[in-house]
């Protein structure tokens, strides 16, 4: 059967397919590496369609876009995951529907999560971002903070500190992307090291998850190379 590169199936085969061939180049077992489609500016349609594809788990940046989709896919029993940066004030929404938050990255936003989860009396996955880049508009705990921070979760009993997460630099030298994920991938070592039980790392997205791949990533984040290009709102 012949799948057309040009539809959600066909690009969702395609990347499928080229993380199995990043993960042999690198001398990695495919099944070490888990896909989280990004399906931030498209609508619930496409996430439709989607999930008759087998699809059940969704990366968002927005709150909102989760809010709206949710109540749209309400009939799917979807995991909703937040990968963008977060305000406090957005906490309770937060843990009233996202299954997991990968952008946690301050401790305010630990205390406003906590809370607002304990009232819901529920637990979710979380993921420390680290700011591995240059970029000034890039957010995440510096490095050298994560092994206090670290210390400061056994406090939240309703957070699951599962691994850690970053976005790298957005750059045509490859050392400096490869730099990014390695940084990421060298903490997390570190803080295994030191006690704290860290297993996934989320990092690679459509443009670099091969890269990502090669230098430790348990999880890609692929938006555009599965959903097409995205339409931003102005």
């Amino acid at each position: 059967m012949t799948i057309d590169p040009g539809t959600l199936g066909g690009r969702l085969a395609a990347v499928r397919a080229a993380i199995g061939g990043a993960c042999v180049l690198a001398g990695r077992d495919p099944a070490e590496v888990t896909l989280l489609p990004v399906s931030k500016t498209f609508d619930a349609q496409v996430v439709r369609e989607a999930v008759g594809l087998g699809l059940r788990r969704f990366g968002e940046n927005k709150v909102q876009e989760i809010q709206a989709k949710s109540a749209a896919l309400a009939d799917e029993a979807l995991a909703w995951v937040v990968i963008g940066h977060l305000q406090t004030n957005k906490a309770k929404a937060v843990a009233a529907i996202a299954s997991e938050v990968q952008s946690l990255d301050r401790l305010d936003l630990a205390v406003a999560l906590d809370k607002a989860l304990q009232t819901q009396g529920r637990g979710i996955d979380v993921l420390i971002q680290l700011k591995t880049s240059r970029e000034e508009t890039k957010f995440g705990l510096d490095p050298d903070a994560l092994p206090a921070f670290l210390g400061q979760m056994s406090a939240f009993s309703s957070l699951r500190v599962r691994g850690l997460m970053t976005l790298a630099e957005a750059s045509d030298d490859e050392a400096v992307v490869r730099g990014c994920f390695r940084t990421l991938y060298q903490w997390r070592n570190r803080c295994r090291e030191a006690g704290f039980p860290l297993e996934r790392l989320s990092m690679g997205m459509s443009g670099d998850f091969a890269l990502a791949i090669s230098e430790g990533s348990t999880e890609v984040r692929i938006g555009s190379a599965i959903f097409g290009t995205r339409t931003y709102k102005p």
